[in-house]
């Protein structure tokens, strides 16, 4: 009988289902005894230890095999006590249900401190890079750059740090597979698997067991283009983030690019959606020209933030201060696509002051006044990270957008 499968040798469930059986016997017999001694008129000792030692036994019985089966499925999880998987599983499921729109590394920072607060998570990512390992990889098989897909999924990963490692995994240069990611290899293979991209992700995901979920902006193959300052024009994130002349507008061709559904049904249900950090042409912008999301942002219920750059960037953000990166989103997507702009007030030590200024990169400066007469209310605060180089701080981050979440729902349901 299937039943007494359960009774092969290996199984490591017998010796539990053998103390919870004894558990439940003595706390039969216990709860008898305990009835049959008041009714006596005798104090039930003996009759609460039964009861009390059955009762222990069963918990223990019963916790023991649900974490056997569990580390069959999660090995990483069987050295955690099986309370405390679970309170924070539950914990997390509950959290707010956040958008995070973007690409690059920026996205990724913020993803993987968002994921210690709720594993309600979407990314929405940019399919526009044409550089690098992705580049070669959209030529030659003809699938959407994985790259930054990559980097969100790894960022969300709930798997061991060997697996995520392994997905970061870079070949060295001088073989056919030099300069390529494993990640990128392994998503395009599973894309070519499954059938399409979208499924290649989502079959991806379950590997790296995410908290959330990962999609692409749009399924169609896109180019980024720019107009500049000077009246040229550029195509491919690579070369626009090396032109010279400032960047006037951007546009994808073709410009009617569909966007996927799940994407859509996440920014309307979103309790929050938040742009950036990032690239602010050819990581951030990119999603907003996808035909609807911006829309769909715009009307969606949810509070927009943008987490603004700490510096700026070299062929993209020259000069910029926040307000100016804020108008550039406005000016391509319309008014009510930000709320809130959240910048850093930590400053940036000289060390990495120096180093940045060599690249041409500063600190972002905030035009206080500028934002009040647009609407949009700054959030500062310290979310700086300076080690080896100058970003946002992925706790730090998320612990800002969390908290204004919630306070703004305290605020809602006392002004209720």
């Amino acid at each position: 009988m299937r039943i007494l499968k359960w009774l092969y040798p290996g199984m490591r469930v017998k010796r539990w289902i053998v103390l919870s059986a004894a558990g439940i016997f003595l706390v039969v017999s216990g709860t008898v005894r305990v009835v049959s001694e008041l009714q006596s008129g005798i104090v039930p000792l003996m009759g609460t230890v039964f009861l009390t030692t059955g009762i222990v036994l069963l918990i223990s019985g019963v916790k023991r095999m649900v974490k056997s089966f569990i580390t069959v499925f999660t090995p990483a999880y069987e050295e955690k006590e099986l309370v405390d998987i679970i309170y924070r599983k539950r914990q997390l499921s509950r959290g707010p249900k956040i958008v995070a729109v973007g690409g690059g590394t920026g996205l990724s920072v913020l993803l993987s401190g968002l994921k210690e607060f709720t594993s309600n998570i979407t990314a929405i990512v940019t399919v526009t890079d044409d550089g690098g390992s992705s580049g070669r990889l959209r030529q030659q098989f003809d699938v959407l750059p994985p790259g930054d897909i990559r980097n969100c999924l790894v960022a969300l990963a709930d798997a061991e740090p060997l697996m995520r490692d392994l997905f970061q995994f870079r070949f060295e240069a001088g073989t056919e597979l030099g300069g390529h990611n494993f990640g990128n290899l392994f998503i395009t293979a599973m894309s070519k698997i499954a059938g399409d991209f979208e499924k290649g992700i989502r079959e991806s995901s379950k590997v790296l067991a995410i908290r959330g979920r990962v999609l692409p902006s749009t399924l169609r193959r896109v180019t980024l283009a720019a107009e500049h300052e000077d009246g040229s024009r550029s195509e491919g994130e690579t070369n626009i983030s090396s032109s010279t002349s400032p960047i006037k507008r951007v546009f994808l061709k073709p410009e009617n690019c569909a966007p996927t559904e799940d994407a859509l049904s996440a920014i309307s249900e979103a309790d929050a959606v938040i742009l950036g950090p990032g690239s602010l042409y050819t990581s951030i912008l990119p999603n907003l020209l996808i035909n609807g999301v911006a829309e769909a942002i715009i009307k969606s219920s949810a509070i927009k933030v943008y987490a603004c750059n700490v510096m700026t960037q070299h062929g993209e953000t020259d000069n910029y201060t926040a307000f100016d990166h804020c108008q550039a989103i406005i000016s391509h997507s319309g008014k009510g696509i930000i709320d809130y702009c959240v910048v850093n007030t930590e400053p940036v030590p000289d060390i990495f002051l120096k180093k940045y200024r060599v690249e041409n990169a500063f600190p972002v400066k905030t035009d206080v006044d500028r934002f009040k007469e647009a609407g949009i209310t700054v959030i500062a605060d310290d979310v700086l990270c300076a080690q080896d180089h100058v970003r946002h701080d992925p706790g730090k981050l998320a612990k800002t957008v969390v908290c204004l979440l919630l306070e703004l729902r305290n605020r809602s349901a006392f002004s209720a």
